[in-house]
């Protein structure tokens, strides 16, 4: 049997003591892998409630009683008088609403509205009495609002290049009221991608295509580049005013998955060292997938990307 001498005792202690310094060390790795652990936890949920949130806003705007899903009729005006209402001799034929609502006069690119006697009109929510030319979305101020049938059905005039038409919607439209809701990829935080945004010289547009055969020069400010796995992508970005940049495009899911004619992503303004982030998940159909009476812009050639992005909003099943 060894001795137990004092310095038998010593070593032994100072072995002791190294064996608790690599079991406290070992701890102290376990604690801050569980630490990382929980803080991963809890940015997923909080990622996951913030795309949640953005989910729901999305399905509130679109069966608003004035959303994408209440549109009833998109009627060309041609110069002229034509009267508007739901029966059938009617120049504009309403889908809802009175037999007869009014009449436009429709001359040099203005429009005018006259009520039907007996027939309670509002225009911009106040009673209409006689007639009032109307504003077009292309005002300043926004288009005119004529009301009917206690408010649910609204009309307004847009204009598309040299061309104007009645846009009519109802809040008991079948699109509205038969709504099908959403369907979306998982969300993922690998598609809230960080981009670089390079400016165009000031005052450039690019020609943006729309769905009824119109082209309009969309104010062009830069383009963002993106890396996804090796490759590089480029999105021209458009400005519609405000603190965000709206992109339009099309990828390898347009028509497999997603609507055929490209989906809309929004994005912040780029700030400190030009970076803008593209989230995604949160990239969404335009109007033309849940009603024919829209006039969506299409995506330009430079946004057809040779990507398949499986996030976000997938085609509408009506």
């Amino acid at each position: 049997m060894r001795a137990n001498t004092p310095q038998h005792r010593r070593s032994a202690l100072h072995w002791l003591a190294l064996a608790a310094c690599v079991a406290l060390a070992g701890c102290g790795d376990a604690e801050q892998e569980r630490a990382a652990a929980e803080q991963a936890r809890r940015e997923q949920s909080a990622f996951l409630l913030e795309q949640q949130a953005w989910r729901d806003q999305r399905r509130s705007e679109l069966i608003a009683p004035e959303g994408w899903t209440t549109l009833t009729g998109l009627h060309w005006l041609e110069s002229g008088s034509h009267y508007v209402g739901s029966d059938a001799d009617n120049g504009i034929r309403l889908a809802m609403g009175p037999a007869h609502l009014g009449l436009l006069h429709v001359r040099d690119g203005q429009v005018r509205f006259v009520g039907e006697r007996g027939v309670a009109v509002t225009l911009d929510g106040q009673p209409l009495q006689g007639g009032a030319t109307l504003r077009t979305d292309r005002d300043p101020a926004g288009a005119s609002k004529l009301g009917f049938d206690d408010g649910k059905g609204v009309a307004s005039v847009i204009r598309r290049g040299e061309r104007l038409a009645l846009r009519v919607r109802h809040a008991d439209a079948a699109t509205r009221t038969g709504f099908k809701g959403l369907q979306y990829w998982p969300a993922d935080a690998a598609w809230r991608v960080t981009g670089t945004f390079t400016a165009h010289p000031p005052g450039k547009t690019l020609p943006i295509a729309n769905i009824v055969g119109g082209v309009d020069n969309m104010p062009n400010p830069g383009v963002i580049e993106f890396q996804r796995g090796e490759q590089t992508y480029r999105l021209e970005a458009l400005d519609e005013g405000g603190d965000q940049l709206f992109v339009i495009f099309a990828d390898r899911t347009s028509g497999h998955g997603s609507y055929g004619a490209g989906r809309y992503l929004y994005a912040t303004k780029p700030g400190v060292g030009g970076k803008v982030v593209l989230d995604f998940n949160q990239a969404y159909n335009p109007p033309c997938a849940f009603t024919p009476f829209a006039t969506c812009p299409l995506p330009p050639n430079e946004n057809r990307l040779d990507l398949l992005v499986e996030a976000g909003e997938k085609i509408y099943k009506s």
